[in-house]
């Protein structure tokens, strides 16, 4: 009845709020970023984002002033990112993701040999205290094929633990930290030397709650989540392990295919995503992120994260 409800309300508006899969993503017609939203458009926005944790926009052709006005709607926007250097002094909200160029190509070794880092799935700066609370994705130079992302719900991967599982982790909290995984340890790279360059770690709770609904979402991750701290090493990555095959289960997950004009907002706090590697060579992928600013996570005993110092 309240998603019946929700897509009543988006009709209403002018919106076409259609699904994606079972339970993750939806893409929103109906509406033009380029120019402002009224406020219950905005508000309908948030709430589809909200319930359906990712959310798609076709034929948007933004420039980077419009970008940043249409996540200013949402909220405060912070810098692009923590460690890695802003590509455009004018919008420093923005973070170039570019395989040719930009704060995030792949820089190679002194031997000239580019180093590949691991795709793994991954919630955006969680080795911030508060990290962001939702990221917008607008595409610049989309390939012919190849290039799609993928993102998985985290309320829904929490919600398929047992409930003895569940009781075990709500009382636990991991830490998350700066580390860029290079396929091949032993490889230097530029790149993950500047986005390490500055050691950020927080501690979170291994389940956190969101404020609006209530939900508990699993807030682990491959990339950036090091440990638990209750249990040991041995036991941590056990545990650990079995969350990240809960997290990756495909019936969570979303794909989405690129094209030029395309836009992906999705809720930072209860998803995570999957960078594609599937670009062919000599193809070119460019897109531009800007990210909002987020709340402290707090986990179901109540405890809020905290600043790691060890």
């Amino acid at each position: 009845m309240a998603e019946d409800t929700t897509t009543t309300r988006a009709a209403e508006l002018g919106l076409d709020v259609r699904p994606m899969s079972g339970y993750t993503g939806a893409e929103i017609l109906g509406v033009d970023l380029t120019r402002p939203l009224e406020p219950a458009v905005v508000d309908e926005i948030r709430a589809t984002l909200i319930q359906w944790k990712v959310v798609f926009f076709r034929d948007q052709f933004l420039d980077q002033d419009q970008h940043v006005a249409f996540g200013r709607q949402f909220g405060e926007l912070i810098p692009g990112h923590p460690t890695l250097p802003a590509m455009y002094p004018d919008h420093p909200e923005i973070l170039v993701l570019d395989n040719v160029s930009g704060a995030t190509r792949n820089q190679g070794d002194d031997a000239g040999q580019p180093p590949r880092v691991e795709s793994n799935w991954h919630t955006d700066i969680t080795f911030s205290l508060a990290p962001p609370a939702a990221s917008i994705l607008r595409a610049v130079v989309v390939p012919p094929y190849g290039g799609d992302t993928q993102w998985t719900n985290l309320a829904r991967a929490y919600s398929r633990l047992s409930p003895e599982v569940q009781r075990f982790i709500d009382g636990l909290h991991a830490v998350h930290h700066n580390v860029l995984p290079i396929e091949r340890g032993e490889m230097p790279s530029s790149l993950a030397a500047t986005f390490g360059a500055t050691p950020i770690k927080s501690i979170h709770p291994v389940v956190r709650v969101i404020p609006e609904t209530g939900d508990k979402v699993l807030f682990v991750n491959p990339n950036f989540t090091s440990h638990i701290v209750e249990l040991t090493r041995k036991e941590s990555g056990h545990v650990l392990a079995m969350l990240y095959e809960e997290l990756k289960r495909a019936e969570h997950t979303v794909r989405f295919r690129w094209e030029p004009g395309s836009i992906a907002f999705w809720d930072n706090r209860q998803t995570a995503h999957l960078v594609p590697t599937d670009v062919p060579p000599g193809m070119h992928r460019s897109m531009e992120r800007i990210t909002l600013v987020g709340d402290v996570p707090v986990g179901p005993d109540g405890q809020s994260s905290r600043e790691w110092s060890a």
